[in-house]
């Protein structure tokens, strides 16, 4: 007699799996629900993590693959309050003639952009804002801090050499000050002092529910000349090329150093920053939260799997007359095998496809409601599924060993 092929044999025990999920729907329905959390979490997690990873690379390092950025303190690790006192004690703030230098003598740097910033109040007529991010920046600022224009223009170097009283207008002041119309040519007053509108900035959106959008940019020097330049001053840089980053950050650090005088046994008393150290620390940070989720993951699957393996326990107990049929009829050991482990990996499997329609359908309601972005990667829906149907497949192994031990005679004699 010719025996089936493994085709055929594994078909049969796919059908004969899918009608006994049928005939309990509740209980595979209630057993799948460990495998369900387990795979909704692990993808909602990973979906957070990666639309923020997105927002981190498109948003928040905009200095561009080829920027960096030199501020006087920052941390790309943990923040530790005492090592943050010790440097503002030691660390000297940044200041217009070291930028002047750094831009004289900087080769490998394209373009460098000085900015200060402080919090102000902005009004027009009978609306006033607080809490305004005021940024004072050379022109250029604008194109290296990622500030596309969407109505008007950015201000010039001569207006900036004239302390020019003009201003950029964020989307946000833009909205709330003149109600989204067209601002260029009017006048509106930073902390009391009236400056021209002569542009307004394209959104840049609210991720997280923070507004990126609630600033206003006026000259460097104007800034200096209302408010000082004895704090809040950073340095933008753009390399000549991205391959050529990692020189000129070294270059700009050893010029710096050069200028204070710092022996090779002294720390840098500045920060230098790029689009990849920030990335970098988020990376770390993002590391931890993955590896907390994958034990709380774990521990659902693990849940889920005993649900699973009890079940299938049950099930060869309550099939033990209908093993002994299939046996005496002749289903070899490995048929009766198959027909358990396709079962118990269907059983996990589903449940690992309702976690998958539970994670979009929750990553939905997210993104569309709330500012959190969220982007469900391929690799975690890949990742929850196969892992899913692998601990059915393991956690069915020893009920599916068993009802093939079975013994044909002493099966039949068990009533149905």
């Amino acid at each position: 007699m010719k025996k089936p092929s493994q085709t055929a044999s594994f078909r049969e025990a796919a059908a004969v799996a899918a009608d006994s999920l049928r005939a309990s729907k509740l209980r595979s329905f209630l057993t799948l629900l460990g495998v369900i959390l387990a795979t909704t979490t692990l993808i909602a997690v990973m979906s957070i993590i990666h639309g923020m990873d997105r927002y981190i690379a498109d948003s928040v390092s905009s200095m561009g693959s080829d920027g960096f950025r030199i501020v006087r303190i920052a941390f790309l690790g943990n923040f530790d309050p005492k090592k943050y006192v010790e440097m503002q004690k030691k660390n000297p703030q940044l200041t217009p003639d070291e930028f002047e230098f750094l831009k004289a003598h900087a080769s490998l740097v394209a373009d460098f952009g000085m900015g200060a910033n402080r919090i102000a109040t902005v009004g027009a007529g009978s609306e006033s804002l607080t809490s305004v991010t005021l940024n004072g920046g050379t022109p250029n600022w604008g194109a290296l801090s990622n500030t596309q224009i969407a109505n008007g223009r950015y201000f010039t170097e001569i207006e900036n050499n004239h302390h020019a009283a003009v201003v950029v207008l964020g989307a946000d002041v833009n909205n709330s000050l003149f109600g989204g119309a067209d601002a260029i040519g009017k006048v509106v007053k930073v902390d009391g002092r009236p400056f021209t509108v002569v542009g307004v900035a394209v959104a840049k959106g609210s991720p997280f529910g923070q507004s990126q959008d609630g600033f206003v940019d006026i000259p460097v020097e104007t800034f200096f000349q209302i408010y000082g330049s004895r704090q809040g001053i950073s340095y933008s840089a753009r390399a000549q090329s991205q391959g050529v980053l990692e020189q000129a950050k070294d270059e700009v650090r050893t010029l710096i150093r050069a200028r204070r005088h710092l022996t090779p046994q002294q720390d840098d008393t500045f920060s230098v920053l790029s689009s990849d150290s920030l990335v970098g620390a988020w990376d770390r940070l993002t590391g931890a939260i993955a590896g907390t989720a994958i034990a709380i993951v774990s521990i659902f699957m693990v849940v889920g799997g005993v649900v699973i393996m009890n079940i299938m326990l049950a099930a060869v107990t309550e099939r033990t007359h209908e093993i002994g049929i299939r046996k005496s009829l002749g289903a070899r050991r490995q048929d009766i095998l198959n027909q358990f482990l396709v079962e118990s990996s269907m059983l996990s499997g589903i449940g690992g496809l309702f976690g998958v329609a539970s994670a979009w359908m929750i990553a939905l309601v997210i993104r569309t409601f709330t500012p959190v972005p969220m982007a469900i990667p391929i690799t975690a829906v890949l990742i929850a599924l196969t892992l899913s149907t692998m601990v059915g497949l393991f956690f069915g192994i020893y009920p599916a060993r068993r009802a093939s031990l079975l013994d044909p005679i002493e099966a039949l004699r068990v009533e149905s």
